[in-house]
């Protein structure tokens, strides 16, 4: 059973039978939730925080503290870098970023004596650059350091990255797993299998988890073992910031998550067939989606998301998920004509909800990203975001058609 690591005891004791005692630390609706999630995705605790940027950084700043430094791999949401590059830097919490992460000599050039992670996401929005985790894996445990996986895109329902080598993951619940649009949330899962006295004996410290919080008490990981990552995130972290999540949201993610499945075979079986579509639309000049054939990905696509060999068809294409891009002709004006000619799409910054929804990346997720970096990821003037939802493939298919018939 996964450990509720609940909201510290009775008096202060902390070796008693945790038990709630006040919501911000956490509460029993907001645990049901916790122990759902923890569950789908294989790990021994979760613990549920107030949103997506909530859950990187409480699961970051439990690992490093100023002067410290975190690796990450660079094709990640541009929020999150613009997280690294504003408020971690002003917290004295450097990130550097790995482009080839094949490349052994650029890991070695980027991990320093104070590194204290390794931050990935498993589908990175907005490209569908799919990561492969277990490359990525190899090298956390090359230099002894927890890798922390964004799951938000894949879901445990596509992937469950515990079982390719992470140790922490992180989730903005406001998308798949809430699924609805209707509540804000996020939360860390921590998967308990990281070797916390290894990384101590190579030089890594990680005081909030190995050292002793006050005289005569045992540290975290004497005291709750392979929960106890997730417990000094919650009593040290969430409950000092204070980014709780509402019990209402929790109730809220806890009824999604019961459709989640059913929910993730839809949005990817649509997302298949419009990818497929768009690839062969003359006003489209790219689509960003691993799991089609021709993509550099496809192989590792099909390794990690595709069908079981005896149910695959020869030649199908892998499920990465149902955020992807497509760049249309015409640069940025032609982005435009085909966003203002969207109908069904919603315009909006969302993604993961029951309906689609469509937005330009270079004017607003990265807008504020010098141009090198922009054209380095990959975020061209003609680049649009997908989130598909629940309508139908043909609605969606003939909205798409009638936003092309507006790009010059």
């Amino acid at each position: 059973m996964p450990d509720r690591s609940g909201a510290g005891a009775f008096f202060g004791d902390d070796e008693a039978t945790p038990g709630p005692i006040y919501s911000r630390q956490g509460n029993p609706t907001n645990a049901v939730a916790e122990e759902r999630l923890a569950s789908l995705e294989g790990g021994v605790s979760a613990v549920a925080v107030s949103s997506g940027q909530a859950a990187i950084s409480s699961a970051l700043f439990a690992l490093a503290k100023g002067g410290d430094h975190i690796v990450s791999t660079a094709s990640i949401y541009g929020g999150t870098r613009i997280l690294f590059g504003r408020s971690f830097a002003r917290f004295g919490i450097e990130v550097d970023y790995v482009w080839d992460i094949d490349d052994d000599a650029e890991w070695e050039r980027a991990i320093r004596p104070s590194t204290k992670a390794i931050y990935t996401e498993s589908i990175p929005n907005p490209r569908n650059d799919i990561v492969d985790m277990r490359r990525v894996a190899e090298v956390a445990a090359r230099y002894n350091l927890p890798l922390v996986v964004d799951n938000t895109v894949g879901t445990p329902a596509l992937i469950r990255p515990f079982e390719h080598g992470a140790d922490i993951v992180v989730h903005s619940t406001t998308k798949f797993l809430t699924g609805h649009g209707a509540a804000v949330g996020g939360a860390i899962v921590d998967g308990g299998t990281f070797d916390w006295e290894a990384a101590e004996r190579a030089g890594r410290s990680f005081p909030l988890i190995t050292a002793a919080p006050r005289p005569g008490l045992r540290s975290m990981l004497d005291r709750f073992g392979p929960g106890a990552y997730a417990r000094a995130t919650r009593e040290a972290v969430v409950n000092d910031i204070g980014p709780s999540l509402s019990p209402f949201n929790g109730f809220l993610l806890h009824q999604g998550m019961e459709t989640l499945s059913l929910r993730m075979e839809r949005h990817v079986e649509t997302s298949v067939e419009i990818a497929s579509w768009l690839a062969e639309q003359p006003e489209v000049e790219c689509v960003d989606y691993a799991g089609l054939p021709g993509h550099p990905l496809y192989g590792l696509a099909v390794r990690d998301y595709g069908a079981p060999a005896e149910d695959a068809a020869e030649g199908a294409a892998a499920g990465t998920g149902s955020v992807f891009g497509v760049t249309v002709r015409g640069g940025r004006e032609g982005a435009r004509a085909f966003f203002d000619g969207l109908r069904i799409f919603s315009r909006m910054t969302g993604i993961g909800d029951t309906r689609s929804m469509v937005l330009h990346p270079c004017t607003s997720t990265h807008a504020t990203f010098p141009v090198e970096i922009k054209e380095r990821l990959g975020i061209g003037e003609g680049l649009l975001r997908l989130s598909i939802g629940l309508e139908s493939a043909e609605d969606l298919i003939a909205d798409l058609r009638a936003a092309l018939d507006q790009v010059d």
